[in-house]
């Protein structure tokens, strides 16, 4: 008998591993249908997409209001499906400031709730665990340290291993030579790769000031620049930000481009994580709206944003916030690095532990199989 599931993943990291997670699934249970908030590989993979993620890319206190009639919209669309399709299960894949407030009303529908790859419990406090303890079923993790922290406060969690590790165990990395063949790249020069992040709007506060960085930089250590461009995101967006032409832009190898390249500038985020695990010595960036980093700033308690920080317990790589991304301050920590080989291998060296630290579990596999359990039940 066929089973609809509800599932809501709001970006395109959420939309990678809602693709791989609906993969899995579908091998042990092929009678599940998904339909709800997903990307281009979600859909691919069968499920029936309500609205896209490129609707939904709205980042930070200030741009949430702006959109809080399209964001009811949402949620009243969803759940008339939920009640026309009768749906007992919700899988919410990351995506807090959206999954979280909507998880109230699924639940009031007598829907039950499973978290896949949790909000950073650790940067919001106790409060948010409470909030996720009434409101979730079950919580699937991605981090170790999260999985004891749920635990501690009663929640039921699991840990399942990191979706990154496993996607880039099965990715069939391009030799350096074959890169920078493709892209007709110099092979005299090393790579400064920047990545501006995945929503346009991080990208308008971010990439002006990192591309002048990158390029000055570049020019005094003989590099050259290639910015990573994310799948949704046009090419022509980010040429228009800048006009600086010393560069080139590059979109669909971001994991080959983060191997074999010798620095990087990297949004906070999921590229963060993905590049530790290639071992790219880095600066973090991060700018949002004035207003939200005042409010996240009273709410968030963090000695570190970047993850790779987070999850070393010590500040590996550089993080640059707020008014501090500028090109002087990113050409300074980028300089720092580049002109001090020890400091360079010794942060690849802290980055190599960063794999250990999130191990070798298969967690699409593994998430599967505890989201296929918990279906059945209903």
């Amino acid at each position: 008998m066929k089973k609809e599931v509800l599932i809501i993943a709001g970006e395109d990291s959420g939309d990678l591993h809602g693709s791989s997670l609906i993969a899995e699934i579908k091998k042990i249970s092929p009678q599940i249908n998904f339909c709800g908030i997903g990307g281009d590989r979600m859909k691919s993979n069968g499920m029936d997409l309500i609205y896209h993620i490129n609707k939904m890319s709205f980042l930070g206190f200030v741009e949430v209001v702006k959109h809080i009639p399209f964001i009811k919209k949402v949620q009243k669309d969803l759940l008339k499906i939920v009640e026309e399709k009768k749906i007992k299960t919700a899988v919410l894949i990351d995506y807090p400031g959206f999954n979280l407030n909507f998880a109230k009303k699924l639940q009031a529908n007598g829907v039950n709730i499973i978290y896949y790859i949790s909000p950073q419990i650790w940067a919001w406090g106790s409060g948010r665990i409470e909030k996720i303890k009434k409101l979730v079923k079950k919580m699937i993790v991605v981090f170790p340290f999260e999985e004891k922290i749920y635990k501690e406060h009663g929640v039921d969690a699991e840990f399942v291993g990191n979706p990154l590790i496993e996607r880039m165990n099965h990715y069939n990395f391009l030799s350096k030579e074959d890169l920078y063949k493709k892209f007709s790249l110099d092979n005299a020069k090393e790579i400064l790769l920047l990545l501006a992040g995945s929503r346009k709007q991080e990208i308008v506060k971010i990439f002006p000031e990192t591309i002048k960085a990158a390029i000055s930089v570049a020019k005094n250590f003989n590099l050259q620049v290639v910015v990573a461009c994310a799948s949704n995101i046009n090419e022509k967006e980010i040429q228009d930000l800048s006009e600086e032409k010393n560069y080139k832009v590059i979109k669909g190898f971001t994991y080959d481009l983060m191997k074999h390249s010798k620095v990087g500038i990297v949004k906070s985020g999921t590229s963060t994580i993905e590049a530790a695990l290639l071992e790219l010595p880095m600066v973090i960036v991060y700018r949002t709206s004035w207003l939200t980093y005042t409010i996240g700033k009273q709410l968030i308690n963090l000695k570190n944003i970047g993850m790779p920080n987070i999850i070393a317990g010590e500040t590996v790589v550089p993080e640059l916030i707020q008014n501090d991304v500028n090109q002087k301050e990113i050409e300074n920590k980028l300089t720092e690095i580049l002109s001090d080989g020890s400091k360079l291998n010794s942060i690849k060296e802290k980055l190599s532990r960063i794999k250990n630290i999130l191990g070798s579990k298969n967690a699409s596999s593994n998430a599967a199989k505890i989201i296929c359990d918990e279906i059945n039940e209903h």
